[in-house]
């Protein structure tokens, strides 16, 4: 069992804590020009073979680019795929592509997997002029990149990720935190103005992730799902201003975005149903 330091005035469930741990791979971002088309990134062009359609609205607009992960890159985590190229793609509007009826509806998202990436780049598309970036006219609230207006972006502009394994225990947002920890922990949790639920958060909840445990900034969707078969998270990206005065990530009013896939479809490399969801304050 992975020893995490929790706070001390979390003593008394520290065993209940322990118990719920299980790794993760933290993601940082760093604001980076000319990453390599096969590399894991937060927006940016992607890594496209020239025999493969680029992904569209029914109503033939472009989806753009929102995270792609090569997991050649990531720290191996048990049923997650250790090759593959795994991306998300997004509708530009207001609601950054989400089907509040149907959040598992790919028509304003889509997430697309290539598990042998060829290294050839004489076989992948490299002139993306026919496609929007995601920069241009971005001040409209229609994508989660925020453009500072006196940054000028480049083209090329994507945020070039590094990854680490990493352990934590549940989250105070996920839905079976009460059932498994308890309903008692919540006074500790907001003493002294929440600073300990503050603390408790940012060091084991928020932030960009694969696999772990989820941040939400109101309820957990999946305790409302009729499902058998839980989702479990698949990738978190959370507001970061660490390019700050730059381009800033931020889903609404500093909000945070799920994509979930069952167990069993993650075994067999199915992305087809993934559920997407995001909220903010």
């Amino acid at each position: 069992m992975k020893k995490l330091d929790f706070p001390p005035e979390l003593e008394l469930f520290i065993n209940k804590l322990e118990a719920t741990v299980k790794p993760y791979v933290e993601i940082e971002t760093h604001l980076r020009r000319n990453v390599s088309l096969w590399q894991s990134k937060f927006a940016g062009f992607p890594y496209l073979p020239k025999n493969f359609d680029y992904p569209k609205t029914p109503e033939g607009d472009y989806l753009y680019l929102l995270a792609q992960i090569n997991f050649a890159e990531v720290p191996h985590l048990e049923i997650f795929p250790d090759k593959g190229i795994l991306q998300f793609y997004l509708a530009r509007n207001e609601l950054y592509g989400f089907d509040f009826k149907n959040p598992t509806n790919q028509t304003g998202f889509r997430v697309i997997y290539f598990p042998n990436p060829d290294s050839n780049e004489d076989n992948l598309v490299t002139n993306f002029d026919f496609l929007p970036t995601v920069w241009e006219n971005n001040q409209l609230g229609d994508t989660p990149f925020y453009v500072f207006p006196s940054y000028n972006p480049h083209k090329d502009d994507c945020f070039a990720l590094n990854f680490s394994l990493k352990y934590a225990p549940i989250s105070d947002c996920d839905y079976r935190f009460e059932e498994l920890i308890g309903t008692e922990i919540w006074e500790v949790l907001e003493e002294n103005g929440n600073a300990i639920w503050d603390e408790y958060r940012n060091k084991f909840v928020e932030g960009h992730k694969i696999g772990g445990y989820p941040h939400f900034t109101q309820n957990d969707p999946r305790k409302l799902l009729n499902e058998e078969e839980p989702y479990i998270l698949l990738l978190q990206i959370d507001s970061d201003g660490s390019a700050f005065e730059t381009i800033y990530i931020e889903w609404g009013d500093v909000g945070v975005c799920n994509f979930w896939i069952k167990e069993s479809d993650l075994k067999n490399l199915d992305f087809s149903k993934v559920l997407y969801n995001w909220d903010c304050s």
